[in-house]
């Protein structure tokens, strides 16, 4: 008797998605011994880039892509991504599964859901314990509100000649997503009117102008050598980003700096999300494999061993909530000196809310923080640069 005709699975991944798809494939290939898995990595940049011109071109689509959750917003608004209501795929019987802002974040206007949460990103304030002690500032003097954390990091430059944070506009970023209300985007409402006017955003500037007029920011951008120089030699005090971060660092940023680093909550009891990745189905992806590509993706985001593998493996912290009561999670952090840290990040998935996202996200954010490289760097005044921001916004949400 023949043997069955080989099938063939593509997946589009980044790093270190593409590691945890390849970790999954032995457990696949039990289910499925004639489907073979081909991972195409790419770079981070290289890959979104990539699969935004497949999704417009229809051309080289993958059968399966991993989406960083800043790009899923873009393409939840689009055509290019199956909506995973329907059937067969019928998301919503599990949809209570997983935190509920991921899926949310993964939500069009028009209620479909065009991708799966495969991990979160929960937001923490990383510093490093050495430089603080120096300095003689306490976690507590960093965490109780935005402008004690700008008055330590004042003490900190001042004792130290350690930078507070990396760049001014990282403040911006967490501080423009606290105090949104329900049914608001982070930059639009949901009848699209541009938000940028309003108090947060405000606030977030005087910060961030504060920062600056201070000096207490290296102007690195994320990603960089220099960023990840100042891991290493201790000339950056602080880091707000997801909980993923201390993966990176632990593993390839500042290795050598293990146990000289704390995690806390954000300042001032703030609860926001940093990162996250997603597996979405292409609609123009080869019709035949797509009840194969859905099964793939719940074998990874809804198999409870599979998301505590990735998050063993690679720190991908589970969107999955039937993981949150396994033993993993009280386990001390070598890297952070022995802290049982991912208490803490569980604790800041379940209190982050939902925001509604918006086709307009990505440039509204190149907007804003065009608008407040303006104010640091030329002096422009706040109120003129967010009314001029919300202008373009409003003409932009129009289209």
């Amino acid at each position: 008797m023949a043997a069955h005709a080989q099938q063939v699975l593509t997946v589009a991944a980044y790093p270190a998605i593409d590691k945890i798809v390849e970790a999954a494939i032995p457990a696949w290939k039990q289910r499925h011994p004639n489907v073979e898995v081909k991972v195409v990595s790419r770079q981070f940049a290289d890959h979104h880039t990539a699969m935004t011109t497949a999704l417009s071109t229809s051309v080289y689509l993958p059968d399966v892509m991993a989406l960083e959750v800043g790009y899923v917003g873009r393409f939840a608004q689009g055509a290019g991504l199956e909506d995973l209501t329907r059937e067969p795929y019928g998301i919503r019987s599990v949809a209570d599964r997983f935190v509920p802002y991921a899926i949310t974040q993964a939500t069009g206007r028009n209620g479909a859901i065009v991708a799966v949460p495969a991990d979160i990103g929960p937001g923490t304030l990383l510093f490093r314990t050495d430089v603080l002690a120096r300095a003689g500032v306490t976690e507590a003097e960093l965490t109780a509100s935005w402008s004690s954390y700008v008055a330590a990091g004042v003490k900190i430059k001042a004792t130290t000649g350690a930078y507070l944070l990396a760049h001014a506009r990282n403040l911006k970023d967490i501080v423009i997503r606290t105090g949104i209300q329900p049914g608001e985007g982070l930059y639009f409402d949901g009848q699209s009117h541009a938000l940028v006017t309003s108090p947060r955003f405000v606030r977030a500037f005087e910060l961030a102008r504060e920062v600056r007029r201070n000096k207490l920011d290296a102007k690195v951008a994320a990603w960089s050598n220099e960023w990840a120089e100042g891991f290493k030699r201790g000339t950056l005090a602080t880091e707000m980003s997801g909980a993923w971060l201390t993966g990176q660092l632990k593993n390839w940023l500042a290795p050598d700096t293990r146990g000289l680093w704390r995690a806390a909550p954000l300042p001032e009891g703030t609860f926001v999300a940093y990162g996250g990745s997603f597996l979405a189905i292409p609609r123009a992806a080869p019709q035949a494999n797509k009840r194969l590509s859905w099964e793939f993706i719940q074998m990874m985001t809804l198999d409870r061993e599979r998301q505590l593998a990735a998050f063993k493996s690679e720190d991908a912290f589970p969107a999955l909530l039937a993981t949150y009561d396994d033993p993993f999670f009280e386990q001390p952090i070598d890297f952070l000196a022995g802290q049982k840290a991912r208490l803490l990040w569980r604790d800041v998935a379940r209190r982050t809310t939902a925001v509604a996202v918006h086709k307009q996200d990505a440039f509204a954010s190149e907007v804003i923080d065009t608008e407040l490289d303006k104010v640091l760097d030329r002096g422009k005044d706040i109120a003129q640069a967010l009314a001029d921001a919300q202008r373009l916004l409003e003409r932009r949400a129009r289209r």
